[in-house]
């Protein structure tokens, strides 16, 4: 009976032990939110150039979802998004960026995968943008169809996704392929401007920037029908900061679940006085104490860009140059996937 017991008691405890260890380290903060509020700068990784997401406008601010993003990380854990070093990188250099800490922050068009939350260290927030892999031709081709692409050269960039993908569509559909491979988005497009190439691949996103700005006109060039891959695109962090990640995960469902109740930047003091939407919107007193963060955080978030709509539409959707449809990314209520867990 008593060797029972002690076979009782030591359960109990491994399971004290293991519902402990996740609160422990949250209670013990987060010490990249320490190091960005001794900085006051939140140092965030993104791309060298892509419309709609991350990119320089014409008196050097950053624009798009990526940037907008950022800000709203920002806001929340230092009270002002424009407090963000933006940091443009290359895609070889994204994961190094962040694994050698030279950002805290990494939103860049990144597609979330088993692969790279398993080997390199990091952990996805969540996702920012449902995408899918495509292809773009010109128009005055006679390429209307993924099927006629056999015997192509088709440019694609290094180490994304799209180099794989490209790759398996081909093997599985007994097409003759002949990948022209660059090192960046403006190598992509070059290659492509210059005839290198019959088609180019990567995310649809990616392909409508660049067929926004095509020197003939959008309608110069053609995205095929066809898309061949999932590219759930969001968020990175080091896998090594809990606090950091819940952080900057419920900032995004901060954004993802004030749109569904319909709370923009204009009118979130307001609605910010119905008990529904602050039960969805204003976390636990005891939770932020133990992220280490201040109070008002999801607030500051939303004040600072307005809700995951009104970021779409500014950026990417009806009041931006590339007119994109919602399509996965509109809301659940909508027929979309945009979904944010309950805070309470």
């Amino acid at each position: 009976m008593k060797e029972a017991a002690e076979s009782i008691r030591a359960v109990v405890l491994a399971g004290v032990l293991i519902f402990a260890l996740p609160a422990a380290s949250l209670a013990a903060g987060s010490e990249t939110l320490a190091q960005i509020e001794a900085r006051g700068v939140l140092r965030c990784g993104v791309s060298e150039g892509i419309a709609g997401f991350s990119v320089p406008n014409a008196s050097g601010r950053w624009t798009g979802m990526d940037a907008d993003f950022c800000r709203a990380v920002a806001a929340a854990v230092l009270g002002d998004s424009d407090k963000v070093a933006f940091v443009p990188l290359r895609t070889s250099a994204r994961f190094p960026a962040l694994r050698t800490r030279r950002i805290d922050l990494l939103a860049r068009n990144t597609t979330w995968t088993l692969l790279r939350e398993g080997t390199l260290g990091v952990q996805f927030a969540g996702v920012l943008f449902y995408d899918a892999q495509a292809f773009m031709v010109w128009t005055k081709s006679s390429i209307r169809a993924a099927s006629s692409l056999n015997g192509a050269t088709v440019c694609v960039q290094r180490d994304t996704s799209s180099e794989g993908n490209l790759s398996t569509y081909a093997h599985a559909n007994a097409l003759e392929l002949k990948p022209l491979v660059v090192t960046s988005v403006d190598a992509l497009e070059r290659a492509f401007l210059d005839g290198q190439c019959s088609a180019v691949t990567g995310d649809a996103s990616l392909l409508g920037a660049l067929q926004a700005r095509a020197p003939g006109g959008a309608s110069s060039v053609f995205i095929l029908p066809e898309r061949i891959s999932r590219e759930p695109l969001g968020p990175v962090v080091r896998d090594d900061d809990i606090a950091w990640l819940t952080v900057v995960r419920w900032v995004l469902f901060t954004l993802i679940a004030a749109e569904e109740l319909g709370v923009t930047r204009a009118n979130y003091e307001e609605r910010m006085r119905d008990p529904r939407v602050a039960r969805a919107l204003v976390p636990d007193t005891a939770v932020t104490n133990m992220l280490g963060i201040k109070p008002g955080w999801t607030a500051r978030a939303l004040s600072s860009v307005g809700n995951y709509g009104e970021m779409f539409d500014r950026n990417l959707g009806t009041a931006s140059p590339l007119q994109m449809k919602r399509g996965l990314n509109e809301s659940w209520m909508r027929g979309g996937l945009m979904y944010a867990p309950p805070m309470q």
